[in-house]
């Protein structure tokens, strides 16, 4: 029989249609207009997965409520120093989408982002003196220096009457406030991202395509083999830097890429529900996103939160994320995906991060187990007049913790994002999760810098990076000035 593969030669091949691929993409074409791209993704629409808006808290992650960001030392201190990071890091993002409205390269910035307040909420005198610690730690900052601290009972219904309402006035409660947090739908930039890319010449989006096999040839350059799951047609792609973003998936993609820099990694997956308000009477009364402590044991994706959304042009109000436990990696994916991420390389670090997190296992059994009703109560700690009938499960997404190897320790469990390049600078992979989407802009220029060394040298890169984020090569945190400006600036064009 005659082969009839399709074959083609392209510079970038993204697999993944999520907000990182779509970013890199959008970057790399800002960068080198010629540049050609081909996007891969198993599904039949961009951002079905993590990035859509029903599978994350569509918080945008600037550190201002998530108190897993500033954990408390052994000796009671607390370091400001990842909540600084990540809010930078988010400031990057707000300047990037910025200059894309008003490039005029998305729609309407109302489409996926909204201003909102982010709160940090706790009871109890261990949590509220922690609660004051972290503030006074994070208020000295120029990013912090506008959150404002109260234990008072009537500032506090004020903030979010829905949350109050039912409490007895004299329980030691304490909340912090940021006026200027957001909710991003992290869905609907992505396809508004790659709907732009979509119209530029040199690039070429194919949905339903699966990548099956990747082999690095002796000119360092990659053959993607490819299926069409539409049609069964089978696709050889020839390209010199290939980028996997595709959740969940991005672990099996990297094993078959078989590069040295991936070996003894794993990957720990973890599902998620929510508990959805379906009374609009609630959900009007709650303007906010408010997080609270983690359980011990809990991983950062299952920090609750009760939280005020607007997805699909409709508000939502939020409870949760309630873990669980299944062997996907990802909510469309299979129940073998865990079984056959499992190699020689990876076995020993996963069994040792397994035995040195068993607090975690208990917690993920514990959840598996809970009842409806036992999901409400949790609910009432955040909602203490929440009413069952008001309240219905709505599945959220997979994430995949990543596991890798560790000298000391034989495996350690990583709850952030990690970016994997190889030495030659042809492949980087992400995975991880929390916090993700939100750090994207930051995540891809670091990527770009790693994998395209001599080009992001050039003045004519330099100044496009500026160009796209005027903040490019400093740090908001250490300048008042700048970081005011900039700020005022992306509010008054994201409409915030």
């Amino acid at each position: 029989m005659p082969d009839t593969t399709i074959r083609s030669n392209t510079e970038v091949v993204l697999i993944g249609a999520g907000i990182m691929s779509a970013t890199l993409g959008l970057i790399l074409k800002e960068l080198q207009p010629d540049l050609k791209i081909e996007i891969f993704e198993r599904l039949d629409i961009a951002a079905a997965e993590s990035s859509d808006a029903w599978n994350n808290a569509g918080t945008g992650h600037s550190a201002f409520c998530e108190l897993n960001y500033t954990p408390e030392s052994a000796d009671g201190s607390v370091d400001p120093k990842k909540a600084i990071s990540i809010a930078e890091s988010f400031e990057v993002s707000r300047q990037f989408w910025a200059y894309l409205v008003e490039q005029k390269k998305v729609p309407s910035p109302e489409n996926f982002i909204k201003s909102i307040p982010h709160m940090s909420f706790v009871w109890g005198d261990k949590n509220v003196a922690y609660l004051k610690k972290r503030f006074d730690a994070l208020q000295q900052n120029q990013l912090f220096k506008d959150m404002v601290y109260s234990t008072d009972f009537s500032q506090m219904k004020e903030w979010m009457p829905l949350v109050m309402e039912g409490r007895d006035a004299s329980q030691n409660m304490a909340a912090t406030y940021m006026a200027m947090g957001t909710d991003v739908n992290f869905g609907e930039l992505t396809r508004s991202i790659f709907n732009y890319l979509d119209t530029l010449d040199g690039v070429t989006i194919h949905y339903h395509h699966e990548v099956q096999k990747m082999k690095q040839r002796e000119d360092k350059s990659w053959r993607i083999k490819i299926t069409d799951l539409a049609s069964g047609q089978k696709r050889k792609v020839y390209s010199k830097f290939v980028f996997i973003g595709a959740g969940g998936g991005s672990l099996p993609l990297l094993e078959k890429a078989d590069v040295p820099e991936g070996e003894g990694f794993g990957g720990f997956p973890v599902s998620g529900q929510w508990l959805k308000c379906i009374n609009p009477e609630v959900i009007a009364q709650h303007k906010a996103k408010v997080y609270g402590k983690a359980s011990v044991g809990a991983p950062p994706m299952s920090v609750p939160h009760i939280d005020s959304r607007m997805i699909n042009g409709e508000k939502q109000l939020l409870f949760g994320p309630f873990a669980g436990f299944s062997t996907r990696f990802l909510k469309n994916g299979s129940y073998s995906d865990l079984p056959f991420s499992i190699t020689t390389d990876n076995i020993l670090p996963m069994i040792s991060a397994g035995i040195k997190n068993i607090p975690l296992t208990k917690y993920l059994i514990d959840q598996v187990r809970q009842s409806t009703e036992d999901r409400i109560n949790a609910l009432r700690e955040y909602v203490p007049n929440a009413k069952s009938e008001d309240w219905v499960i709505e599945r959220a997404g997979q994430r995949v913790q990543v596991i890798k190897k560790d000298e000391k320790e034989g495996g350690i469990l990583e709850f952030g994002t990690e970016v994997i390049t190889t030495a030659d600078g042809t492949m980087a992979v992400l995975l991880g999760a929390s916090p993700g989407a939100s750090t994207a802009v930051s995540i891809m220029v670091d990527l770009v810098g790693r994998c395209f060394k001599e080009e992001t040298k050039t003045d004519e890169w330099q100044k496009k990076f500026k160009e796209m984020i005027p903040s490019y090569g400093q740090k908001l945190n250490e300048n008042a000035a700048l970081s005011d400006e900039i700020r005022k600036h992306t509010t008054a064009v994201l409409k915030l």
